[in-house]
């Protein structure tokens, strides 16, 4: 038996037909932090390297890479600290970005664990 296909009933029902649930906007909204991330590490890099860079244009703040990771971005952070080499011997950043992508994992899990357990 095929499962329905959700049709909006109202107008405010249109972006739960156009993404199918919460989760997918989920989904969508830490591909793209993620994705976010990954490059913004890239970029800094890529400034730090060049020489004309270092003298024109400012490099991307830590306190923005930190909080693209803290936004949901922090396995595209640690992956770009893997990648790009980038930030890796700063030691708030080696432990920093591992630590919220910890939590960002132990949290919503405790609290499943809570809701459908515990409570």
């Amino acid at each position: 038996m095929m499962k329905p296909v959700y049709l909006p009933e109202e107008q405010n029902d249109f972006i739960w037909a156009v993404i199918g649930s919460p989760w997918g906007l989920l989904a969508l909204w830490l591909a793209l932090i993620n994705l976010t991330a990954f490059f913004v590490f890239g970029i800094d890099k890529w400034k730090a390297k060049r020489k004309e860079t270092r003298e024109n244009t400012r490099r991307v703040p830590e306190r923005t890479l930190f909080l693209l990771a803290a936004l949901g971005g922090s396995a595209g952070a640690l992956l770009g600290m893997r990648v790009w080499r980038h930030k890796t011997l700063h030691r708030s950043f080696r432990y920093g970005i591992p630590t919220i992508l910890v939590l960002q994992i132990l949290v919503p899990l405790g609290l499943w664990v809570w809701w459908n357990f515990i409570r």
